[in-house]
């Protein structure tokens, strides 16, 4: 078996400890969204505490929102991002192009933050960490899967929040991040399939686990930065050909549905 995260309880083995230590693990950021708790004896065997106090403090961890149970599936850390931003808010958003220029300007300041902390102050588990994301982003490029490469894209820069080592930090990013994977700023699918783009973005994720991995705050901010500012421009370029492209098409669908336009106007 596997290093285990919940710790035995001492020594007075009440429902309140168990409560503290799983409240602590959600706010650190090592029980995940959707991540799922041991079974119940096995808890509370890693607890050390009987399985009445147990359950008193899942039911009061589920009240609170912090975790759902599934009849017959277990116990899972609830979607405690999700709430962050109402519907109401998220369809403003992504109706109102500003608050994409405004997102990106919050994004490149908030990480290159994020990036300073985390060059200062990631362990050595969370450096072992960076590389299997960074290592996995490569596999994923060179096989073409822009699936799975997106998808790591919000994995690197989650996990540099998580090594920053600031709750706040932490817990903001990931709100900002689900926003991003859930497609509410702009197509990521239209940026990475830019000429040229998944090599440069593959680079410039580089040059921050770089700069983390070295301990070098000051050029993990800037590599940052150059990230952030790349995505704004390849945005833009990005619209603007695909809106080139879909008047093209227009224009050529109208003038073949209608060849003797032309002639017809002249002989008029």
């Amino acid at each position: 078996m596997g290093e285990q995260i919940f710790s035995r309880i001492e020594p007075s083995r009440t429902a309140d400890d168990v409560v503290s230590q799983i409240e602590l693990l959600i706010l650190e950021g090592i029980l995940r969204v959707g991540d799922r708790l041991p079974g119940e004896r096995e808890l509370a065997r890693q607890f050390d505490i009987s399985r009445p106090i147990l359950r008193e403090a899942l039911k009061r961890l589920e009240g609170r929102g912090l975790l759902v149970t599934r009849h017959g599936g277990g116990t899972f850390v609830a979607d405690v991002i999700g709430q962050i931003f109402t519907r109401p808010v998220i369809e403003l958003i992504a109706s109102h192009r500003k608050a994409t220029a405004d997102y990106l300007e919050y994004r490149r300041e908030i990480e290159g933050i994020a990036a300073e902390f985390a060059a200062r102050r990631a362990t050595v588990a969370d450096k072992a960490l960076l590389t299997g994301i960074m290592e996995a982003m490569e596999a994923a490029h060179g096989k073409d899967d822009f699936a799975e490469e997106a998808h790591l894209d919000v994995e690197f820069h989650n996990a540099i929040g998580e090594c920053a080592h600031n709750i706040v930090l932490l817990h903001t990013l990931r709100s900002c991040y689900r926003l991003l994977a859930d497609g509410v700023f702009y197509n990521r699918a239209l940026i990475y399939g830019f000429p040229g783009a998944r090599e440069i973005l593959l680079a410039q994720h580089r040059a921050i686990f770089d700069a983390v991995i070295a301990g070098d705050p000051k050029a993990a901010r800037k590599a940052v930065e150059a990230h952030i500012s790349y995505i704004e421009r390849a945005m833009h370029e990005a619209e603007r050909s695909d809106s080139w492209q879909q008047v093209s098409r227009l224009r050529l669908t109208q003038r073949n549905s209608a060849p003797n336009h032309a002639s017809t106007s002249q002989d008029s």
